[in-house]
């Protein structure tokens, strides 16, 4: 195995095509052949609702997103926030959590954390209400 890989987000898989989940999740870890972070890359179109009004959490994974572009309206707990790139958010374990584009730009954010090797989330249904601004399915 060499010392480094150089990867194009466009070279992974996007699991949301062919699917009505707005936008795009491109997992890196496996195509970087990462040992111990796992890397994501998230595409929200404008005006869409990523998780589709859902949410989840973590139960023992720390994540650190990297918004790179556009703006996107976070729940985090409680508190509702418009995060704006560049920016860094850090996200501890059990945080309930989700975001969604009500902006006109699109977005464009990585998700990094510790690779786990096993399914630590777990999903909220009815986490916030629908959002004016943001549809919940592929137009």
């Amino acid at each position: 195995m060499s010392d480094y890989t150089i990867a194009s987000p466009d070279e992974a898989k996007d699991f949301y095509a062919g699917s009505d989940v707005p936008g795009e999740f491109r997992p890196l870890t496996d195509l970087l052949n990462a040992e111990q972070l796992a890397a994501t890359v998230i595409r929200v179109p404008p005006h869409s609702d990523f998780e589709q009004g859902t949410g989840h959490y973590h139960d023992q994974q720390e994540e650190l997103y990297l918004i790179t572009r556009g703006t996107l309206t976070w729940r985090l707990g409680d508190e509702v926030k418009r995060v704006s790139a560049p920016a860094a958010i850090r996200v501890a374990p059990k945080t309930k959590r989700s975001h969604r584009n009500e902006g006109d730009e699109p977005v464009e954010m990585w998700a990094v954390s510790k690779k786990l090797g096993r399914h630590d989330a777990t999903k909220l249904d009815d986490f916030w209400e629908a959002s004016p601004e943001a549809a919940q399915h592929r137009g």
